[in-house]
């Protein structure tokens, strides 16, 4: 009878839960409706994104399916949230300058 450790329990469950890319396992394809619920975006600043590479690019599995594959959206928000400092707010609002009439 084999007693198990906390060790030999930690040690499989590490196995289990390890997130990098298994080669015998297939890649995980999320459909465009699938990748919308998880990034917080539009889908035309989706496309807009991909098309400035900023976002990974999509593949055509058939003339009309559009995937995207899970483990290189894992990674684009891994990277996002690392700091940039460069990585600039966008334009936000105009100050508005009030002239008051006098």
């Amino acid at each position: 009878m084999k007693v198990i450790t906390n060790q030999d329990e930690a040690t499989r469950q590490a196995e289990t839960d390890d997130p990098a890319p298994d080669e015998t396992r297939p890649r995980r394809m999320l459909i465009e409706k699938q990748v919308l619920q998880i990034i917080p975006f539009s889908r035309t600043t989706l496309y807009r994104m991909e098309k400035e590479g900023k976002f990974p690019r999509s593949t055509y599995i058939s003339p009309n399916r559009r995937v995207w594959y899970e483990d290189q959206i894992i990674a684009w928000q891994r990277a996002v949230d690392e700091f940039n400092g460069s990585r600039g707010r966008g334009k936000g609002r105009r100050r508005r300058i009030l002239s008051i009439l006098t």
